[in-house]
Parts: structure tokens; sequence; C-alpha cells
């Protein structure tokens, strides 16, 4: 039998209203001890499923809002989670920061979002700031998916590396990964009948670039199909590299039903040509992009289907190590994390 069930009320003796409630006051109001509702209230083990359910029934009827800052003395703890980023634009940074805050959410930890504007002096500024606000934890994104230099190894609070990894190996790096992505593209293009695939991608002085050009090439070897061009077309990360790559592609007569662009802004541009050219997306040839930018993907005409790096995953799993980090070894290394497909009308099936 509950303690509702036994006619137990909330009164004003039991929650005066000069004055917020206490455990104390959620403890006497659920029939417990005051130990039994904190191990309750904070997903402690030993506690039945009914008592659980009664101690949160309780706090929820007093209003009950634990002094976070209090419960962070007491284990040392702050409640907060700094996440430093070199993404001016954001585009990288937000969802990572979402992901964070949907995992923190539960343990009503906040995120901290601090921009260093790619400037490494700004970085250190920042990076002794949330220090003194005496952060949990950090994570620390990259404003391009390539090795970048560590923040140290002697810090006094766990690290995560997400999106751009660390140079150094001891650190612990998330990222997305992009061979595997760029096999999954070419897969899905094979898959809806295409056979001459050609791949237009941005600057070659990015690993991320070459990586989905590997998987690509990867997948139509597997596949034993050959790269139509005979080449992967290297440039720059824009609209109109996508629309003079395809140009010169269909100037040189290349046979080509689809083509995997190594980011959206890219792939607008290859539509572009494609349609000055008189070739229609997806009757003719069928274009997939990659990053799944909204504002790409939707306006293009016909709506783009694109490779999604899951960046809202990557800051919920980056949240996630560092939440265990506080109990343990945080350990090092690169975790790669997949993508995701999302097809869109430019691959739609004949």
């Amino acid at each position: 039998m509950t303690a509702w069930a036994k006619g137990t009320a909330v009164s004003g003796e039991q929650r005066p209203s000069a004055r917020p409630a206490t455990l104390h006051d959620v403890a006497r109001l659920a029939g417990v001890s005051v130990a039994t509702a904190s191990k309750a209230l904070n997903g402690r083990k030993h506690v039945s499923a009914t008592t659980r359910a009664e101690v949160l029934q309780a706090a929820d009827l007093l209003a009950y809002s634990p002094n976070t800052l209090a419960r962070g003395l007491v284990a040392g703890r702050t409640g907060m989670i700094g996440l430093l980023t070199s993404d001016l634009e954001g585009r990288l940074s937000i969802p990572i920061l979402m992901g964070a805050e949907d995992a923190f959410g539960v343990d009503r930890t906040s995120v901290l979002l601090c921009d260093a504007r790619g400037d490494t002096i700004r970085e250190g500024h920042h990076l002794r700031t949330l220090l003194s606000r005496r952060v949990d934890g950090l994570i620390v994104v990259g404003a391009r998916p390539d090795p970048r230099p560590s923040i140290g190894r002697d810090l006094p609070v766990p690290v995560v590396y997400a999106y751009a990894p660390s140079a150094d190996p001891q650190d612990l790096s998330l990222v997305s990964d992009n061979v595997a992505a760029g096999r999954l593209a070419v897969r899905h293009l094979i898959e809806i009948g295409r056979t001459r695939i050609a791949h237009i991608t941005g600057d070659a002085s990015y690993g991320a670039a070459h990586d989905r050009a590997r998987g690509a090439r990867d997948e139509l070897a597997a596949q034993r199909l050959p790269l139509a061009g005979d080449r992967v077309y290297f440039g720059s990360w824009s609209e109109a590299w996508g629309r003079n790559a395809t140009r010169l592609l269909l100037t040189q007569h290349t046979a080509v039903d689809a083509i995997f662009a190594g980011s959206d802004q890219i792939a607008r541009g290859v539509i572009d040509a494609l349609h000055g050219s008189g070739l229609d997306v997806p009757r003719d040839v069928a274009v997939i992009g990659f990053d799944n930018w909204e504002i790409f993907t939707t306006a293009s005409r016909p709506p783009l289907s694109s490779i999604d790096m899951n960046l809202e995953t990557l800051g919920r799993v980056a949240a996630e190590r560092l939440a265990a980090a506080l109990d343990g070894p945080l350990g090092a290394g690169t975790e790669y994390l997949p993508c995701r497909l999302i097809q869109r009308e430019s691959t739609a099936t004949a």
C-alpha cells in the first residue's frame, strides 16, 4: 500500500509556504527515511521500484528542487561542463552542444559554450576561464575534421575531443567515420541502379575529403565498378567548384549517371550544371551530397539526398564519456561514430 493510499496529504505543516520544500519534506511525505529519499532521487541502487515511484511522486507534489550546488560541493562537482569550440558559424558546435545537453539534461548539468574563433590565444583564455569556473569536464570541438593540437594532458578535469580529433593519441577523440560514410553514399547510388559514378569533392588539404574519397573508391572496387572520370575531382567547398567540375566532367564526354559530392554546397553547384546541360536530376544523373546542411538540402531543386554526420549523437556520446570519467578512467584514442543516409528526391529511383 502506498503512502497516498494511507491518506497522506500535502499540508501547510508539511510544506511551509515561507520556504521551498526540502529533502526532509519529501522523505516525510513518502514515508521513508531521508537516506532512502536521497537514493531514490539520485537513481541509486538498493531502492525498490515502488519506493522510488513514491519518492518521485512526493517530490513532484512538493515541487521539490534539489540544491544542485550543495550536492556538487558534497560530490566535489559543480554541475557545469565546458564546450570549447573554434567553429565560427556554430553549424558544427550547436548540434554537438544540443546532443551534450540532451545527455546531461537528466542530471541537471549545464553546458557552457565558449567560441575561440580559431585563435589559439583566445582559446587559452577561454580554457583558463572555464577551469576557474570549476567545470567538471571539457568537450573540445574543432573547426574542421582534421587533427588539432591537444589542449594538454595535465588538466584537472577530463577532456573529450569531438568532430576534430586531438593530435595526441593519449587523448580521447570522437569523430565521424568519413571512410564508412563514403562507402555508404556510393552503396546507396548503386542500390538505386547507378553504375557510372563520379566523385567531386573539396579542398585536398582536408583529411576528411580523402577519407570520403577512399570510402567511395573502396565501395566501387567491392562492386567491381570503375570511378567515372578515372579520378577524384578535388577543388573547393563551394557551389562554383561543383558547377565547374561538373562541366569539366561532361566536356570530357565521361559517361556518368550519378555524382557523389563531398559537401552539400558542392552538390548544389553540381545540380545547377547538370540542369544547365539539359540533364534531369535524378532521371539522368542522381546526386548525393554530404553534411545534410538543411539550408542547402531542402532549398535544392530537387531536394538533395545527403550524408548526415550525426553531430547531435557525437555530442551525446561525448557527454556520456565525460560523465563516466567523473567516476572512472576516461580512456584514450579515437572512436569512429557512424554517419547516416538521408534520402530525398535527388536520388529517387527511376
